[in-house]
Order: C-alpha cells, then structure tokens, then sequence
C-alpha cells in the first residue's frame, strides 16, 4: 500500500487537528495514522499524519493546496511519499561496523532505502562495497585537499540524487560550509556517554578511568562539533573486570544499534528539528 507522510510544525493554535484532519477528509484521503505533540515551553506544535495513497490526487495538486491552507496558520511543512525512497549515502573511514550493519539491513529489506554509493576517504571498505555491488569512491582527504575533495563528494551526492548522508564512522570533520549546505541531511554516530574520552582509542580511556556505562549517540552533523541535534542513544552498562577489547566490542554493538535506529526515523520521516533539540515520533505508523 502507497502512503503519504506529512511533517508539520507551527505555532500552537485552537482548531489545527479539526482544520488539517479537515483538509484531508475533504479531499477523501484515509488518515492511516496521526501522532501530535504540543512544546509548551516554546508554543510549538508538531504533527505526523501518514495518510493511505489511492491516487486520489495528483501529488503537485495535493502540495499546492496544502500550501495555502498551510499560508493561512502559518505553518511550515514537508512531505514523503512511499514510492519515492530515500537515497542514502555512506561516508566512510576503516571501521565496518556500522557501514555494514546499514548495508545488511538495507538489503534484507529492513531499512527501506535505497544506498546508490559509498564513499570512503581510505580504500580499507572497498571489498565490503563490492560484496553488496556498490560503487566506491575512494577520496583520500589531506589538510590541503579538504576543500577539494569535500566538492568531489558533493559532485558525488548530486550526480547520485542523494537525500541523505551518513558519516558511518567516518574519521573526518566535515566543513562548516558542507553542513549548512545539507542541513538536517547528514546523520553522524560517536561514542556519545564518552565525553570525557576524546581522540584516539575512547574505550581504552574508559577502561583506564573505570567508567560503568558506555554508549552511542546518533545526531545530525552541524558546525558544532558532535553538537548538533540528537536522534538516537542508547547505553549499556559494563564492569569493572571488562577488558578494554571488551568495551570496543559493547561499543561497537551500540553504535550500530543507535545509528541504525536514527537512519531509520529519518527515512520514514518521523523527525522534526527543532532548534537544537529533535521530535521523533515513534516507530510503527
């Protein structure tokens, strides 16, 4: 069954659910499902209403009047349809893991995407890239070739219609410049209930200072380093006779995990930004 998904955030009003639910039975589509939250905080307003696609309406038809209901309480707003998957591209560095795990789960049908590529700033995944029959791109990055580069990948990500990127553990610093040009479109995975554990080798810190728990943090990528809005975490605990080589792999396990589950939102269009701070509505609808 084809399926609409509209996102929609405004100033929170009297009448929005009676006048948005309105707009759509009128125009005799069937509201498959309908999640709200209201930030009182702030006084924002947050739907997601996914909506049966009979072919009811020609979907530039349905855009347009929607925007000007939508001019009228001033909301903002954007919409998926089910036949048109994401395209996601994979940044990578040396680390399978999480690149691999995305792959798997693309191919078994579990993440309804489409990953037309990977590019990668070593060659160490290039066989993986093949196992799947993905293209790989092998774009070493150097201090003096950052620039450079950083526009042969956005050259990649256009020619390839790309409407997501996930740094699948990729060990660069994207540029201010390539974050504001996709913002909310670049997805990045770290050792986020490390904060203390900066650099090199996070988990054998950990070990050294003792720590109990270890986890993983999913956010879209900004100019701030590892600062940006946050999807997805998670944390499992660990002991005190863990060994190092222990945490990576806990560690490992969890980031998967965690970034899995931030693609997944994000491809099923379950996400709001909102400042600084994400809505995710939940899984399932």
């Amino acid at each position: 069954m084809s399926s609409i998904v509209f996102l929609i955030q405004c100033t929170d009003q009297k009448g929005l659910v009676a006048g948005i639910t309105s707009f759509f039975a009128e125009r005799q589509f069937n509201i498959l499902h309908c999640q709200q939250y209201t930030d009182v905080e702030i006084g924002q307003y947050f739907m997601r209403i996914k909506l049966e696609d009979e072919g009811t309406l020609p979907h530039e038809q349905l855009e347009a009047e929607f925007e000007r209901f939508a001019q009228t309480v001033n909301l903002s707003w954007s919409v998926r349809y089910s036949e048109t998957p994401y395209r996601v591209a994979l940044l990578v560095t040396r680390a399978s893991h999480c690149p691999y795990d995305l792959l798997l789960r693309e191919y078994e049908g579990e993440l309804k995407c489409d990953i037309p590529l990977i590019i990668g700033n070593h060659k160490d995944l290039e066989q993986m890239a093949r196992q799947f029959d993905k293209p790989f791109y092998h774009l070493p990055i150097s201090k003096e070739t950052k620039l450079e580069q950083e526009a042969a990948i956005k050259k990649l990500l256009t020619e390839y219609d790309i409407d997501l990127v996930v740094m699948a553990r990729y060990m660069q610093i994207l540029s201010e410049q390539f974050v504001q040009e996709f913002a909310g479109k670049v997805i990045n995975i770290h050792h986020g209930f490390l904060p203390a554990f900066q650099g090199a080798r996070p988990y054998h810190q950990a070990y050294e200072r003792g720590v109990k728990i270890i986890g993983a943090t999913a956010h879209y990528a900004t100019a701030d380093l590892d600062e940006g809005p946050i999807i997805e975490q998670d944390v499992q605990r660990v002991m005190h006779d863990n060994s190092p080589e222990d945490l990576v792999m806990v560690g490992k396990d969890i980031e998967r995990m965690v970034l899995a589950r931030a693609v997944k939102a994000h491809i099923e269009h379950r996400i709001i930004i909102s400042g600084r701070r994400t809505i995710v509505f939940s899984e399932g609808a």
